[in-house]
């Protein structure tokens, strides 16, 4: 019973002694755990973490600045486009209109070229009737003096 009371004695002189702060071994073993504990981490987790993030920030900046520039260029070949299409619609209403005044000029001398035609006929057909009609004259007085000499022969014969 005496080595029973013994460590009991021991053992309530022990828990009496230490408190919330121990300053004993354990304390720098315990900073020793917890900077080994940081540099681990650091190295695993943070670096390759922060480098990730680093990596995609500058991924994102890059691809904003791609973007940005390349809206840049499409607006400007846009506007260009733009301008191209604005000139030749303009070219296109130029040979257009020049097309109709080309048309309505071949259609006037056309239309010049079949009045002419047709005075042409009617002063072919004017000539040929006169001609018919002179050679229809002629061709009477012939006959007329073909029959007044028969009728004269007639009536001398009388």
């Amino acid at each position: 019973m005496l080595t029973l009371h013994f460590l009991l004695s021991q053992i309530s002189e022990f828990e009496h002694k230490g408190g919330l702060f121990d300053f004993n071994a354990t304390l720098p073993l315990m900073a020793l755990q917890f900077l080994a504990l940081t540099v681990a981490l650091n190295s695993l987790f943070y670096k390759p973490v922060g480098s990730i993030l680093d990596d995609r920030e500058e991924y994102i900046r890059n691809s904003l600045t791609s973007a940005s520039a390349s809206l840049v260029k499409a607006n400007d070949l846009t506007k260009k486009y733009e301008f191209e299409l604005a000139e030749s619609r303009k070219k296109a209403q130029s040979i257009i209109k020049s097309a109709q005044r080309e048309a309505q000029l071949i259609v006037s001398e056309k239309i010049k070229d079949a009045q002419r035609d047709a005075e042409q006929l009617l002063f072919n057909a004017y000539n040929e009737l006169s001609t018919q009609k002179e050679q229809a004259l002629k061709s009477l007085e012939v006959q007329v003096d073909i029959l007044s000499d028969q009728i004269r022969n007639k009536l001398l014969e009388n």
